[in-house]
This record gives structure tokens, C-alpha cells and sequence, in this order.
């Protein structure tokens, strides 16, 4: 989950002659499958993949993401250059130490993903529906761990061994400093 605060605008009481603040708003976050699924339902298009985002578009997805409660709706024609880059490094972030190891490099699927073929994944593969909640990556990476989990192993090809065992040595060699 994401905190930000989104700072009020500074008014001037003519009544006294003082400048006065409204009031500031902490806004939670959280990038998920269901805020990705409420954002789609209105703009009838995949949010996930490479198409540009119109303003209003990333507006509303904020808008999506928000889990506070009675935000009123001018609170987010406030939000700040910080307040966004904040809300994108926190989109574009891992939230998962696990990693996987690349054996071969694969062609990107040029299957359209949508907030239904999501839920299809968690229900093929059994993942509980509060997963839906998690950080959209997080998830993603739950899926792949399932479905890597349920293919039958790899064996690796004698020339496969070699490359990445090679690799490894090259890796090692240039950590250490030595030569061999």
C-alpha cells in the first residue's frame, strides 16, 4: 500500500487579511487487480499493456487505486508532480524478492490481458480471491510461481549445462577479481 499526502491549496481570507491552508489529505493506495478491474469497466479497454494513458484516464485510475474513505473529488485536482511520480515508482515497483531464471529467451505473448483473464489465472490455479488485493505484480509473480510449479521439470541440454555453467565462472571470475 502506497501513503501519500496531498497538500491543501493556501486560500486568503479577505475577512482578516490571513492566508489560510485547506486541509491536507492522506490518500492509501493500492495498485491491484480490483483497481485495475474498476478502471477497465469504465473505459471498456485493457489498462495493462503498452497503449498510452490520456490524463483523465490516469486520473481516474488514481481515483481506482484510492482505499481512504469520503475523499472529496477536488482533493485529486491537487495532487502534485511528486504526488504522481510517488504513485508510478510505486506502480512500476517488484514488491517480491522472488526472481526467476531466464533459461531461454521467450517471445512476449501477444495475448490481450484484461482484469477477467486475471481472474481466470487465480481460479485455474487456485489462488484464494483476496489475492486480488495484493499488488498487481505481486500477484503476477504468484501466477508465474504456480504455473512454473506445475509444469513438468526441464532437462537441461549438455550445451545448455556448459553455457550456463560458463556463465557462471564469468560471473564469478569478474566478482572475485581473478582470472581462474
Amino acid at each position: 500500500m502506497l501513503t501519500i499526502t496531498v497538500l491543501g491549496e493556501e486560500l486568503f481570507d479577505e475577512s482578516t487579511g490571513e492566508f489560510r491552508s485547506s486541509l491536507n489529505y492522506q490518500l492509501q493506495l493500492e495498485h491491484s487487480l480490483v483497481s485495475i478491474s474498476k478502471w477497465e469497466s469504465k473505459f471498456e479497454k485493457p489498462f495493462l499493456g503498452d497503449s498510452d494513458k490520456s490524463p483523465e484516464e490516469v486520473l481516474y485510475y488514481i481515483q481506482c487505486m484510492v482505499i481512504s474513505s469520503d475523499v472529496p473529488a477536488e482533493v485529486y485536482l491537487h495532487l502534485s508532480n511528486e504526488n504522481i511520480m510517488a504513485v508510478n515508482d510505486y506502480i512500476n515497483s517488484k514488491m517480491t524478492a522472488t526472481w526467476f531464471t531466464e533459461t531461454k529467451p521467450s517471445k512476449p505473448s501477444r495475448e490481450v490481458i484484461t482484469s477477467e483473464l486475471v481472474y481466470y489465472w487465480m481460479v485455474a490455479l487456485n489462488i484464494p480471491f483476496e489475492c486480488q488485493y495484493w499488488h498487481i505484480n505481486r500477484l503476477f509473480t504468484l501466477i508465474r510461481v504456480c504455473n512454473e510449479k506445475n509444469q513438468p521439470a526441464k532437462k537441461m541440454t549438455k550445451a545448455e549445462l556448459i553455457a550456463r555453467n560458463r556463465s557462471l565462472n564469468e560471473q564469478r571470475k569478474a566478482m572475485l577479481g581473478t582470472t581462474g
